[in-house]
């Protein structure tokens, strides 16, 4: 590897000092640590470089770091340290050849070290890779003397020249001298935008981009050529922490490293641990006394505080820190959150109406009546006995609450809601593209993954050995065949393992109300459909959070094993498999109690059983709505405070405090060491890596799903995601602040598969609430009750018409209750819930007209009901447009502007050539026509005229 000249030690010969001696002071001990030394030349080194945030000269930014760990042995521990201080490459830590007094050393009594040639080879590799960066241009300097044992740390710093070089290449917009007053409203419009900002002036945070602008600066893409277009009267800030960190990762994955036979870049040799971690620094310190302003500080103070969880987001800010992509999943995060007000606001309104009315329900009132002496069934066979209709009382009045005609509205209401959110978060988007200068940004096809190289490499190798003519290879789809069938079986099988353990918890239901039944007290069994709802929802709740990790690591394991091309193809193929899996984990049970359970049941007297010994489950007498609102509500609140919440904040300081244990455990500093202050990049190492933003997204969707897909069930749903969100806005924050290493900042221009998944699920729940108002709810039979059956055009005798008779002398044998005279008298005729003709009839027990009629009126609902909301919500995607008319009108005016700069440079040039010809012309005329008294003089003249255009 080569060495810049600037930076390298001087040879120990020229120094005048013999390495023996060196090392012969030290072994007796009176070497006196380097630290004194420099202590001596000055106060404190690390602090003109500011703890590691500058190279050593204090002027050098650090702009990227490169993390190794080496085996450093104690004969050689301070002759890296002193090479630290002098030198700023790698070479310099490795003599080509011996140094004087060598093998002096060795004969006296220092033992050869063992040879590691895996370790060797890394830090060869290291070596060539670090010399093809100082070719590309960057600067190095090298640290091995921290306070973390065998870990040592590569700075990076990328001049000036390489930052134009890449940000031409990269097509990065910059900011030009040219600025443009932008369009203000006129009018009522301005007045009202006027006084909407002095309300909210309070809640807005005390940043400087978060400021409302009235003029832009134009930008365009960088160009070497076009240097005095752009404003560079500052190039320390004209190129930003996170675009010069962006432009040094965009070197470290186009440089390789081919001493393996194969070319490596930084992904690849991050895989193969001959880096550990690569990451950009955070700006300084969040806390403590005397820490300088920096946007980090800024960011912990008014973003990621609960104490202004009341604020609006400083979105600019977290984009000139972060970078786009995770500017928009806050900015989105944040729009999402602002929709769910109104969206609370009217599930309140419902239930409240529900509360209203619940004395005023016909249907309740006749359950709860005593008078009413309606018998109903067995629930189990044998040790359940009859009961009455009216002790179900409670069940019936709650199910009202969420069961009422303001559901439908609701429903309808939430609908348009997930359609307006959509529409409202792309004209959003565009306008913080527009901020942001992303404008006509084309996302570029990615560097290939590590993987796919080594796949690659490995397919190529095969080839090489069966004496093929080998091209540039690829992986095909014979090639990934294998992975595709794993992944299929998997997903299948994964999805079979959760019905199968839903089916599981069906079993404990139907077993564990049969046990407590025969067990329980008369006062006892009333509770018991409670008592096992609740405990069936925890046994969910706790298998959906646990199956959700086990999901998680396995699509990425089903994904890795498919080895896609880029990281853009890989998480996509990730986000869509992780998404299946933890949809159908999330969602199956609430799917089984909506439109499932009660359905293939039976009747009474033929009853369908499950190993001819469990019998199917039923729903409550005021239906499943009750049930499945109490599902929904414990599997919600339960993952977002579980999973959502207590999982972000613990595991990631558990990471952290057994990296600080290991750490510990692997020091062996004296004192002066352990007392230095760590450098910026000690400090970020210790840090939790960047994981990507796909688990964030992944709970956010969830959420979306539980808020729009059963909807119509808990009507506050919406007020508990609103809730949830305001606390996990700050949470992220925090960890994105204080708990995470900077992560490379990457431009977007959108949320990108996530808005196709938010498209479907609101698609999905139209459709699923039209099902769940129609066949889980009770909406439909009363309707069609109050209009086809009822007598006086009330909800009267509705109760006593959706209850069909059962003679119980029809019992199967062994099915009867063993104490039919638990309520003291005897029974001879019970009710069931079903649309049946009695037993006195013909065609006794089969189903009856009315269930036909209900049917028909059910299946006609849904299909008013699904294609009504869908038009609705396709009409208010098309009246709203995707773009605000006032950003586009800025686009074409940035363009037109554009177009006038370029008209006034090339107008410019050509008046300044014209202008260079009429003096030349003037100059050739004053030469010809001399006096006779300056022809002596006329050879002078000639030249100095001929000169002339060079001079200028």
């Amino acid at each position: 590897m080569r060495v810049n000249k600037k930076y390298s030690c001087l040879p120990a010969e020229e120094k005048g000092i013999h390495i023996i001696n060196i090392r012969a002071i030290e072994d007796i001990g009176y070497d006196q640590h380097e630290s004194t030394l420099l202590n001596s030349l000055s106060k404190n080194p690390d602090a003109d470089c500011k703890y590691g945030l500058y190279f050593r000269d204090g002027k050098r930014k650090v702009d990227y770091i490169l993390v190794y760990h080496y085996k450093k042995s104690s004969a050689g521990k301070t002759l890296t340290r002193r090479v630290h201080h002098n030198d700023s490459s790698a070479r310099s830590t490795k003599q080509d050849q011996p140094l004087p007094g060598k093998g002096v050393q060795l004969e006296m009594g220092e033992s050869e070290p063992h040879v590691d040639y895996h370790e060797d080879d890394k830090r060869f590799r290291r070596e060539e890779y670090e010399g093809n960066l100082v070719e590309a241009g960057l600067e190095l300097e090298h640290d091995e003397d921290t306070k973390i044992h065998g870990v040592g740390f590569v700075k990076i710093h990328a001049p000036w020249n390489v930052l134009c070089r890449e940000a031409e290449f990269l097509k990065l917009k910059m900011p030009t001298k040219k600025m443009y007053q932008i369009n203000q409203t006129h009018g009522l419009l301005k007045k009202i935008n006027s006084v909407i900002q002095k309300i909210t002036e309070p809640i807005q945070p005390k940043v400087a981009e978060q400021k409302s602008q009235t003029v832009k600066r134009l930008s365009y893409p960088f160009s070497r050529e076009k240097q005095h277009l752009f404003d560079l009267s500052d190039r320390d800030s004209f190129f930003d922490s996170k675009t010069r960190s962006t432009i040094v990762y965009e070197i470290l994955k186009r440089t390789t490293c081919t001493k393996a036979k194969y070319s490596m870049g930084i992904t690849s040799l991050l895989a193969n641990g001959v880096y550990s971690a690569a990451y950009p620094l955070h700006d300084g310190d969040y806390e403590g006394e005397n820490v300088e302003p920096n946007d980090r500080k800024l960011l912990c103070e008014e973003w990621a505080s609960y104490g202004v969880f009341y604020k609006y987001q400083p979105i600019d800010l977290v984009r000139k820190y972060f970078g786009e992509k995770i500017g928009l999943y806050f900015a989105w995060l944040g729009v999402y959150t602002q929709m769910l007000i109104p969206a609370s606001v009217v599930g309140i309104i419902v239930f409240l109406y529900g509360c209203a009315t619940v004395d005023e329900n016909i249907p309740s009132m006749e359950m709860c009546d005593q008078r009413n002496n309606i018998t109903m069934c067995p629930l189990c066979d044998r040790t359940c006995s009859y009961w009455k209709m009216s002790s179900a009382c409670a069940t019936a009045r709650a199910s009202h609450l969420f069961d009422n005609p303001a559901t439908v509205f609701f429903s309808v209401f939430m609908a348009l809601w997930a359609a307006t959110f959509m529409e409202h978060w792309k004209r959003k988007q565009m306008r913080l593209n527009y901020r942001w200068d992303l404008t006509g940004f084309e996302e570029e096809e990615d560097h290939p993954r590590a993987e796919y190289e080594a796949k690659v490499l490995e397919k190529s190798l095969r080839k090489e050995h069966k004496h093929k003519e080998t091209d540039k290879e690829k992986l095909t789809w014979k090639d990934r065949f294998p992975a595709y069938l794993t992944n299929f079986v998997g997903i299948i099988f994964m999805v079979g393992l959760t019905f199968a353990i839903v089916f599981g918890v069906i079993i404990y239901r139907i077993s564990t109300a049969a046990a407590l039944a025969i067990s329980s007290t008369p006062s006892g069994r009333s509770s018991v459909r409670v008592t096992v709802t609740a405990t069936a929802v925890i046994i969910n709740l706790v298998v959906i959070i646990i199956l959700d990790e086990v999901y998680g690591c396995i699509a990425r394991w089903l994904t890795q094993i498919e080895v896609p091309k880029t990281d853009k193809s890989f998480e996509e193929r990730l986000i869509f498999k992780a998404f299946l899996l933890k949809f159908v984990n999330a969602y199956t049970p609430i799917f089984y109690v909506a439109f499932f359970k009660g359905r293939f049941v039976g009747r009474p007297g033929d009853y369908v059983y499950i190993f001819h010994s469990f019998r199917m489950e039923e729903c409550a007498p005021g239906g499943c709505l009750m049930e499945l609102c109490i599902q929904l509500s414990i599997i919600m609140l339960g993952k977002q405070l579980i999973q959502n919440n207590l999982f972000e904040i613990g595991i990631p300081k558990m990471k952290k405090f057994i990296r600080y244990m290991k750490l510990k455990r692997r020091r062996s500093l004296d004192h002066e060491e352990h007392m230095k202050k760590k450098q910026r990049y000690e400090v970020d190492y210790n840090l939790e890596p960047f994981a990507g933003l796909t688990p964030e997204y992944m709970e956010m969707i969830i959420q979306f799903g539980f808020v729009t897909l059963f909807v119509a069930s808990f009507p506050l749903a919406p007020l508990f995601a609103l809730l949830n969100n305001i606390i996990e806005i700050r949470l992220d924050a925090k960890k994105f602040v204080t708990e995470l290493r900077r992560p490379v900042a990457v431009r977007a221009k959108d949320i990108g598969i996530w808005y196709n998944i938010l498209r479907g699920i609101g698609k999905l729940a139209v459709i699923i609430n039209a099902f769940v108002i129609s066949f889980t709810s009770d909406f439909i039979p009363r309707l069609v009750y109050l209009y086809m059956y009822s007598e006086n055009g009330t909800m009267h005798g509705f109760v006593n018409h959706t209850l069909s008779s059962f003679n119980v002398s029809d019992f199967q044998a062994g099915t009867a209750p063993n104490d039919p005279m638990d309520l003291g008298y005897e029974v001879q005729i019970c009710r069931y819930k079903d649309y049946r003709e009695p037993p006195w009839s013909e065609n006794k027990y089969d189903i009856s007209k009315d269930f036909w009629a209900v049917l028909a009126a059910r299946l006609a609902f849904v299909i008013v009901f699904q294609n009504l909301v869908m038009f609705m919500s396709d009409f208010v995607d098309w009246i709203i447009p995707d773009i605000p008319k006032d950003i586009s009108q800025q686009i074409h005016k940035e363009k037109v502007l554009m177009v006038e700069v370029f008209m006034r440079e090339e107008q410019g040039k050509l008046h300044m050539l014209e202008t260079w010809k009429d003096k030349d012309k003037k100059k050739g005329e004053n030469c010809n026509n001399h006096s006779p008294r300056l022809s002596r003089s006329h050879s002078g003249s000639l030249s100095s005229c001929h000169s002339y255009p060079l001079d200028v």
